[in-house]
C-alpha cells in the first residue's frame, strides 16, 4: 500500500546540505500461517515435534529524486515481533552507478549464496544448520560500503559487477558519527560478477578476503563461490560450488563431533545442484541436493593449514518443494532431509516438512 508523498528533509540533509524534496514512501509486507513437522535421530532438543506458526513481515521503503538528478532510496525490514532485521540506503548516481550501505542486508554476497532455482526456499531451509555456501560474506556486510557500476552489454549478454569494502571486517554496524575502535580484523574487500545471456544461461562468481591485524596463529579469511544456471522454457537447472576458510586457529575437530562455520578451524566446501519445473503459470516444483564437506586441517592451533588431521565429514541435504500461487495468496511446501547433521559422522539424520499459506500486500 502507498502512503502519500511527504517531505523527507532529514534524509536529504543526511547526504548533502540541500533543500527538502518530495519522496515516495510505501509499506509492503506479507502475512501467513505455517505448519511444520520434524523427526529424526540427531538427539537434538528440537528433533521431534510439530507446530503451527505465523510468518509476518513489514518493509518500509522511501525513495526520491535530488536536485541534481540523482536518487536516494532507503528501506527497513521488520520481523514478526516488529524487530529490525535489515536496513539499507542506496544513492543512485545515474551513469556513475550506485553506492549503498546497510545493516543485516547481506551485502553484495546475497547475489551469490544459494543461487539455485527452487520453487520455495533454499535447500538448507529446515535443515539442522545453514550450508557454508549460504554464509559466505555474512561476516563482511555490516560496516561496509558497496559500489555497483552500470551494467555492461556485450554479445547478447549483460555483465553486472559489484564491489564492497569494509575498513574493519568485524561485521559490526556503526551508527552515524561512531567508529569501530581496536579490532582483531583489518580491512576486507569483496567482488562479484554476474553474466546473464539471452540464451537463458547465467554465470556468477564471487570472492572475498579479510586481513587479520593481531599477531598469532589465526590466518586471513577467504571465501568464494561460483554458479551456473540455465533456463529453457519451463525448466531451470543450476549448479554451484563454494569455498570458505575463515582462518580460525582452534584445535582440530574429530569426525565424531559437530562443527560450526566461523568457529571451527579448517575449510568448508559446498557442491549443490537443483532442477525446477514450472508446470504452469501458477504451479512450480523443484528438487535440490547439496553436499557440504568439512575438512579439518592438521595443526590448526599452530597456524598450519596443510595435510588432513581427521577424515573429512560431508553433511548432505535434499529438498523437494512445490509452490502454487493464486494472485496475492500462495501455498508452498517443502520436505527437507539432512544427513550427518552439523558435519558430524554420528550426528544422525533429520527430516523437516513445512506447509505455508502466504498473503502478500
Amino acid at each position: 500500500m502507498n502512503i502519500k508523498k511527504i517531505g523527507l528533509t532529514a534524509l536529504a540533509t543526511s547526504l548533502v546540505a540541500s533543500s527538502a524534496y518530495a519522496a515516495e514512501v510505501s509499506v509492503s509486507g506479507s502475512a501467513g500461517y505455517t505448519f511444520k513437522t520434524q523427526s529424526g535421530n540427531t538427539e537434538g532438543a528440537g528433533d521431534h515435534g510439530k507446530a503451527f506458526g505465523l510468518d509476518n513481515s513489514l518493509t518500509f521503503s522511501a525513495s526520491g529524486e535530488m536536485d541534481n538528478g540523482w536518487s536516494v532510496s532507503a528501506m527497513t525490514a521488520t520481523s514478526d515481533i516488529f524487530g529490525l532485521t535489515s536496513n539499507a540506503v542506496t544513492l543512485t548516481m545515474g551513469d556513475l552507478g550506485s553506492v549503498f550501505m546497510g545493516s543485516g542486508y547481506g551485502g553484495i554476497a546475497g547475489g551469490w549464496d544459494g543461487e539455485m532455482p527452487v520453487a520455495y526456499e533454499e535447500v538448507d531451509d529446515g535443515g539442522t544448520t545453514s550450508l557454508s555456501n549460504n554464509l559466505i560474506g555474512s561476516t563482511l556486510d555490516n560496516g561496509s560500503i558497496a559500489y555497483v557500476p552500470p551494467a555492461m552489454s556485450a554479445g547478447g549478454a549483460s555483465v553486472q559487477v559489484k564491489l564492497q569494502y569494509a575498513p574493519r571486517a568485524e561485521d559490526a554496524h556503526s551508527t552515524g558519527g561512531t567508529q569501530s575502535g581496536v579490532s582483531a580484523w583489518g580491512s576486507s574487500t569483496s567482488a562479484g560478477v554476474t553474466i546473464s545471456h539471452d540464451s537463458g544461461l547465467t554465470l556468477g562468481v564471487y570472492g572475498a578476503e579479510a586481513n587479520r591485524e593481531t599477531a598469532g596463529t589465526s590466518r586471513d579469511l577467504f571465501e568464494g563461490s561460483w554458479y551456473a544456471k540455465y533456463a529453457m522454457g519451463p525448466v531451470s537447472v543450476g549448479y554451484q560450488t563454494s569455498y570458505s576458510d575463515r582462518g580460525v586457529a582452534s584445535a582440530s575437530i574429530s569426525a565424531g563431533a559437530p562443527a560450526t562455520v566461523g568457529t571451527a578451524s579448517g575449510i568448508f566446501e559446498t557442491e549443490q545442484y537443483s532442477i525446477a519445473f514450472n508446470v504452469n503459470d501458477d504451479l512450480s516444483v523443484s528438487y535440490a541436493k547439496a553436499d557440504d564437506t568439512y575438512d579439518a586441517q592438521a595443526g590448526a592451533s599452530a597456524g598450519s593449514s596443510t595435510s588432513d588431521n581427521v577424515a573429512d565429514v560431508t553433511m548432505s541435504m535434499k529438498s523437494i518443494q512445490m509452490a502454487y500461487s493464486m494472485g496475492s495468496m500462495s501455498i508452498k511446501a517443502y520436505r527437507q532431509k539432512t544427513d550427518n547433521a552439523n558435519y558430524d559422522t554420528s550426528g544422525g539424520s533429520q527430516t523437516s516438512s513445512e506447509i505455508a499459506l502466504g498473503l502478500a500486500f
